[in-house]
């Protein structure tokens, strides 16, 4: 495992699936770790289980579409640990539909939520990664914004836009030491993919190389990886970790 120890890490989307397994990996691997979402009581489960592993971890309750909440969230952050050097931006939801009967205020929520909320959450955590000359910031992206989704319109447009975010923030802040860098999960074992089908989750393996669903760890590695000293080289990049499922 990369070492991040002395290193403080925030991650918006932490009660459960991809950024609760990504706040593990993250603590193991040394860091202090702010887990952030709207469910308080997942949250503090979370801290305790990291604080029993002997890990340090600051839970914060935070809606990343809700300026205020983001501000006072990594206000929060800094008062407690002084700085913050990498930013996973995980927090994400959605609201499927075929586009011809999307309802508006379906798509505005999915965009606040999965793009807005990620900039909101860049935008505040440059402050203190910009003094430091340093920083790693992860954008949780995904497959269906590679090839696209029917039925997700909205959440498609999001990841895509992530992307994109992912490499105009690249640029603008490379002078300053500060990475930034995409992961694009494939169809992964989480509570968002546990409402599907069995029949259907059989045809997706049968369209994934590697034969199998992958794992929350698995998304969670890759993470570790782009924050690590090791990945300082790489930036602007979009890490696919989906079993072979797309081929860019």
């Amino acid at each position: 495992m990369f070492s991040l120890k002395d290193k403080v890490a925030l991650v918006t989307g932490a009660s459960q699936g991809i950024g609760r397994d990504t706040a593990l990996a993250l603590t193991e691997a040394g860091a202090k770790v702010v887990v952030a979402a709207r469910n308080e009581e997942k949250l503090a489960a979370l801290v305790g289980e990291i604080v029993l592993a002997g890990g340090q971890a600051l839970a914060v309750k935070m809606d990343v579409a809700d300026t205020e909440q983001v501000r006072a969230g990594f206000k929060q952050v800094i008062e407690k640990f002084a700085r913050l050097d990498i930013l996973v931006n995980n927090a994400a939801i959605t609201h499927d539909g075929l586009s011809v009967r999307m309802k508006q205020q379906d798509w505005d929520a999915v965009i606040r939520t999965n793009l807005t909320g990620a900039h909101l959450c860049i935008q505040q955590a440059l402050g203190t990664m910009m003094r430091a000359r340093a920083g790693r910031i992860i954008n949780i992206a995904s497959i269906v914004a590679q090839m696209g989704n029917a039925g997700q319109a909205n959440y498609v447009a999001s990841k895509a836009g992530l992307i994109g975010l992912t490499k105009a923030m690249a640029i603008e802040i490379s002078s300053r030491n500060i990475t930034v860098n995409a992961v694009a999960p494939g169809f992964i074992e989480t509570p968002m993919t546990d409402a599907l089908a069995d029949k259907v989750k059989e045809e997706l393996k049968t369209r994934i190389p590697l034969g199998r669903m992958g794992s929350a760890r698995d998304v969670a590695a890759a993470i570790v990886f782009l924050a690590s000293d090791e990945a300082g080289y790489i930036t602007g990049h979009v890490l696919d970790v989906n079993g072979g499922m797309y081929l860019a």
